[in-house]
């Protein structure tokens, strides 16, 4: 059975307790008042050959804007920056999937950036290009020189779930087709049971209506007949493959259709 405490013994050690917590308190107070008042913990702007505010992994994404996140930060103590509000507001840069900020005490603070990766070029309703990702999210125009295909039948107003579901059609079609796909210029994946995809042929562009399925095939069907196709059709430009015993010519109305194999 455990004893009681004598009551002075009892008040003697609730005070020390109670002044232990104080001191503490005291301790921490202070040295929290030397982090945010110290100037030796003060964020100063970028300059050139500073290394304040450290950026990691950027390529596309502009450091302006990425410096701009931490504008208001500049000039006090990084010990009062908000680190998750940061990073928050570093993946609403553009070209920026996510990011991670880490405090360097005593004054500087490094950003490491992961980019999104572009999947498609994309035609604006201002007829302006841009790229699009694979989670559909538009991204404004680089200056590398990327080899991708124009995705058509996304909008820059659709929502972002549906970009998304379609950016999808366009990578399932682009992994079945393999090496294949390196020659697509065009794919239109506005009808899901129907993607059209586009390709230079002996200088002539040729669409394929390739249905939603064995994409692969129905391309190699398109490669072996194509020569067979030219000699009994120059001018076909439109190739029904949906069916697997024979490709159609598609003329200009749909109900105008001539098998060529």
């Amino acid at each position: 059975m455990a004893r009681a405490l004598p009551t002075p013994r009892w008040i003697a050690w609730t005070v020390a307790s109670a002044l232990v917590l104080v001191a503490a308190l005291y301790a921490f107070h202070r040295l929290e008042q030397f982090l945010i008042r110290d100037v030796r913990f003060t964020l100063n702007e970028p300059t050139p050959g500073s290394e304040s505010l450290e950026i990691a992994g950027s390529t596309h994404a502009s450091a302006k804007a990425i410096q701009a996140v931490f504008a208001e930060d500049f000039g006090r103590s990084v010990y009062l920056i908000p680190i998750s509000d940061r990073r928050d507001s570093l993946r609403n840069v553009d070209w920026i999937k996510d990011a991670s900020v880490a405090r360097f005490w005593p004054n500087r603070i490094v950003v490491g950036v992961s980019e999104r990766k572009p999947v498609a070029f994309v035609t604006l309703e201002s007829g302006r290009p841009a790229l699009i990702d694979e989670e559909g999210v538009i991204l404004p125009p680089a200056q590398d020189h990327f080899t991708l295909p124009v995705l058509l039948g996304v909008n820059a107003s659709d929502p972002v779930p549906t970009r998304r579901e379609r950016v999808q059609r366009l990578l399932s079609l682009m992994k079945d087709l393999g090496t294949a796909a390196r020659s697509i210029s065009e794919v239109d994946v506005s009808d899901p049971d129907n993607l059209k995809i586009s390709e230079p042929m002996d200088g002539h562009s040729i669409t394929l209506l390739m249905g939603d399925r064995n994409f692969a095939q129905r391309h190699q069907n398109f490669v072996g007949y194509f020569a067979e196709i030219r000699k009994k059709d120059p001018n076909a430009s439109v190739l029904d493959m949906r069916l697997e015993d024979r490709i159609t010519v598609v003329k200009e109305r749909e109900d105008q259709k001539k098998v060529v194999k």
